[in-house]
């Protein structure tokens, strides 16, 4: 959750629930999760997987699971830029405008 909390800095346009980052507009939802490595015989020092889930909104009003990739960057700064830059690719929107 260490890392979510960071990119609520970095993207406040998006809303921290908790348990996920979530980007919503009337057109698409954005998901972004953490999830560490359970395996206690790694080091610490691996940084979390962060997966970012993109749905579109179906003409019934419903959100539709399109795709999602997982990012590990150790760089929180070069994380955010890749994960806008994937999320503005595959919505074809500025994320700051959703």
């Amino acid at each position: 959750m260490e890392t979510l909390k960071v990119l609520r800095d970095y993207f406040p346009m998006a809303v921290f629930t908790g348990k996920c980052l979530v980007f919503i507009s009337e057109e698409w939802r954005v998901e972004l999760t953490e999830h560490k490595d359970k395996d206690f015989s790694k080091s610490d020092a691996e940084p979390s997987v962060i997966r970012v889930k993109i749905s579109k909104k179906a003409l019934d009003g419903e959100f539709i699971s399109g795709h999602y990739e997982d990012f590990q960057l150790a760089s929180l700064g070069e994380l955010a830029e890749q994960i806008e830059k994937y999320v503005q690719l595959a919505i074809g929107s500025n994320i700051r405008e959703i």
